[in-house]
């Protein structure tokens, strides 16, 4: 050895000269391992966090979380999170193979229910109709009852107003 190698003193901050990097050389010569959008979102929707249900806390992925709200917005009658609901079962019935279950014959108490939605709806929309129709006949827009206002011949809003 030579007289320069052996007074280097080997210590903290002084590593051994063969375990150098080389001039020139990187200490990392394929860098950092960058992440696609994918492996991104995976390990965020992974990540655990703390929720209460119930008066308890519990320790759940943000995954478990998302769809945990989703599901209880769709019960809330929340029909946007009622569609993406919908559509993810579509999706994930259309990867895995698996066919939606078989519609059952409707009882006679499930045709009585649905009698009973259709004749409510349809008297909401009937109430709905006329409160339009007596709205435009106060404002003098409506054409069939012939009090559009004087000298219009078009039967438009826009054009009596």
């Amino acid at each position: 050895m030579s007289d320069s190698e052996d007074a280097y003193q080997v210590g903290p901050g002084k590593p051994p000269l063969q375990t150098r990097f080389r001039k020139g050389q990187s200490g990392n010569p394929r860098g950092r391992k960058a992440k696609n959008l994918p492996a991104l979102l995976a390990d965020a929707l992974n990540e655990r966090v703390y929720v209460t249900v119930d008066a308890k806390r519990r320790r759940i992925t943000k995954r478990e979380a998302v769809i945990t709200q989703l599901v209880n917005k769709s019960a809330g009658a929340d029909l946007r999170a009622t569609k993406m609901l919908i559509d993810m079962l579509k999706e994930i019935e259309r990867k895995t193979g698996m066919a939606p279950p078989e519609a059952r014959a409707a009882t006679p108490a499930d045709e009585e229910v649905l009698a009973s939605f259709a004749a409510r709806l349809r008297k909401s929309w009937e109430w709905e109709q006329e409160t339009r129709h007596r709205e435009a006949a106060r404002a003098g827009l409506c054409p069939c009852c012939g009090s559009a206002s004087a000298g219009s011949t078009s039967s438009t809003p826009a054009a009596t107003a």
